[in-house]
């Protein structure tokens, strides 16, 4: 597996999402929002975001989510200007490095770093961070929301509960790599 632990010209990849398995990230996982208001009225818990639209819609909105996933793309694109200026005023900023279809060391020590803080964090992501949903599902305190964006339909929201940590878990095994690794970085 790519970035074997002590390579440091290498990330550290934990977990891998075979192509085969790729399938089963694409329907949502939760209901789907086209307007960040209508989100809040169902979701009054914390706010996690993963994505840079998603984020900055709720920025725009005037809600400051407690972690937000962002890598300056948006549909494999460069996010727009105003998007990205938005972004980076965010405060508490952590770069990682994660490249696509996997789940690095990098972003499961942010994820445990980011909840265990206080105030709002921005998990700056050299790669992509969609995958980071299913750790930061697993992750979250029960009550809090994910949210992320479904190309060109909106914003799903999970909603983190019992039921939907074990149905990630069980998504988790779908990865190659070190499973129990995984879990231990991020406590759960």
């Amino acid at each position: 597996m790519p970035g074997a632990e002590g390579d440091p010209t290498e990330p550290d990849v934990v977990l891998e999402l075979p192509e085969a398995a790729r399938g089963e990230f694409k329907d949502p996982f939760g209901p789907v929002f086209t307007d960040v208001d209508a989100l809040l009225a169902e979701h009054d818990g914390p706010i996690v975001t993963v994505g840079d639209i998603v984020t900055y819609h709720f920025e725009e909105a005037g809600h400051q989510p407690s972690i937000a996933f962002v890598d300056g793309r948006t549909k494999r694109e460069a996010a727009p200007d105003d998007v990205r200026d938005r972004l980076d005023a965010r405060p508490n900023q952590v770069t990682v490095t994660n490249p696509a279809g996997v789940i690095t060391t990098d972003l499961l020590t942010a994820i445990a770093d980011a909840l265990a803080s206080d105030g709002p964090t921005t998990i700056v992501v050299d790669g992509e961070e969609d995958l980071a949903t299913v750790p930061v599902v697993l992750a979250a305190p029960l009550g809090a929301t994910v949210v992320y964006g479904q190309p060109n339909e909106g914003m799903v929201a999970v909603d983190v509960t019992e039921a939907h940590q074990e149905s990630f878990r069980e998504l988790l095994s779908a990865f190659e790599g070190d499973v129990e690794r995984a879990r231990a970085i991020l406590g759960v």
